[in-house]
């Protein structure tokens, strides 16, 4: 098929997160204001600097057959359970080929991880020096690939258009959902799985964060550790989970009578090239992908009611992502009410690009933005209009919504929603 430009819209959603084991679970914490955020238990957690975490409400282990879960990393398993959420969301009932409204050749998968299957190999290492050579799994180089979780998703759905893994620390989510939007306006395929899985809520993670001063130490007060924007912020509380959706060519959701959630307008990259894990303090590299998306796509500013910002709730990456903001959208930033959902579901690292997608989607099917939590005294360098307290209805008619990732190494992700 040759090369086109053709309308990608949202027809499924999946999630599995620290609010809930399923998309409705999970947006009704957010809408509620609920934190995730716990007290991790256990004696290999106790020495730690860091002792909390946005663990998953719903086990994996509870959901999937245990032959299955045993031979998938735990990222693998959130992303499976997520994308057959989504996949039954759409309105699609076996695999690709099995389900005639899509052939397999049309179909991709595209599942992202920051990390990996991290815990498998620092576990299985475990194993090894603890048990012995025998005793380490087979299964332990399929489990731990950072492709793994995006491979088993393609198993499940059949999926024969691609197969890929976008890797860029916090942002990969997000890169993989742009990867796919562009899967499908090039006709390589006409629906496309896509989306974010993380777990790496291990002590050797958290001890590694928590000496280069990134996360909160506030071991307390779980609930309130997570806290954008607020002038006591200190530092980012690490989530696990995974959001995926059903990307699809828009005339191929009209030709099967598809629900469709909104209109995916695009994406906006760029790289900041200031430092590994610092963010740029002034915003340039997230202004130039804010800048990006509106010249590539024909999102106007004034359409944008609703932004689901990165805000992992450190001091200056806050700060940088709304002068970048306003930098771009002028004083259009006054009328786009901003969310911080990691305020409740913690920082998924390589997944929260796609829970937080899922967020934006139903924040603008359902016309609500949720709030963002523990934002005690707002920081006055936060030039903008943050919901706090309760959710916030938008406005009627045709709108958009943003949702930003950005990642170490100087990521930047911006992608780009509208009301259908």
């Amino acid at each position: 098929m040759s090369s086109t430009n053709r309308t990608v819209v949202v027809t499924g959603i999946g999630a599995t997160t620290p609010l809930g084991g399923d998309s409705a679970s999970t947006w009704e914490g957010l809408i509620a204001g609920r934190s995730g955020v716990r007290t991790l238990e256990g004696e290999r957690f106790a020495e730690l600097p860091v002792r909390i975490a946005a663990t998953a409400a719903v086990e994996p282990g509870d959901v999937l057959p245990r032959p299955l879960a045993r031979k998938l990393d735990r990222s693998a398993q959130f992303a499976v359970i997520a994308a057959r959420e989504a996949w039954a969301d759409a309105g699609y009932t076996a695999p690709a080929g099995e389900d005639q409204k899509i052939a397999p050749e049309r179909l991709g998968s595209v599942i992202a991880s920051g990390i990996g299957g991290v815990t498998t190999l620092l576990d299985q290492y475990d194993v090894l020096k603890e048990k012995g050579v025998r005793r380490v799994s087979p299964h332990t180089v399929p489990m731990l690939m950072p492709n793994s979780p995006s491979a088993n998703v393609g198993l499940e759905v059949n999926a024969r258009a691609g197969v890929h893994t976008p890797v860029s620390a916090c942002a990969s989510g997000a890169e993989a959902i742009g990867y796919a939007v562009e899967m499908i306006r090039t006709g390589r395929a006409d629906v496309v799985v896509a989306g974010g899985t993380e777990a790496a809520i291990h002590p050797l993670p958290i001890a590694a964060f928590a000496n280069m001063m990134a996360m909160s130490k506030n071991n307390d007060e779980p609930e309130k550790a997570s806290r954008p924007y607020d002038t006591g912020r200190d530092g980012f509380v690490l989530g696990e989970g995974a959001g995926v959706v059903v990307l699809e060519s828009e005339e191929h959701a009209k030709a099967r009578g598809a629900r469709v959630y909104c209109e995916v307008l695009g994406q906006g990259l760029s790289a900041d090239s200031h430092h590994i894990a610092q963010p740029e303090p002034t915003g340039r590299g997230i202004a130039a992908a804010m800048r990006n998306l509106l010249e590539s796509t024909d999102l106007k500013p004034s359409e944008v009611v609703h932004l689901n910002a990165h805000a992992t709730s450190t001091p200056q990456g806050d700060t940088a992502e709304v002068k970048a903001l306003r930098n771009v959208l002028g004083d259009d930033l006054d009328h786009v009410a901003i969310s911080a959902t990691k305020s409740m579901t913690g920082h998924l690292l390589g997944g929260a690009g796609g829970i937080e997608t899922v967020a934006t989607v139903l924040a603008l099917y359902h016309r609500l933005a949720p709030p963002t939590i523990n934002v005690d005294e707002l920081d006055p360098e936060i030039d903008a209009d943050v919901v706090r307290g309760e959710a916030r209805p938008l406005p009627e008619g045709t709108v958009a919504a943003i949702n930003n990732s950005f990642g170490f190494g100087g990521h930047n992700v911006v992608l780009a929603f509208r009301t259908v």
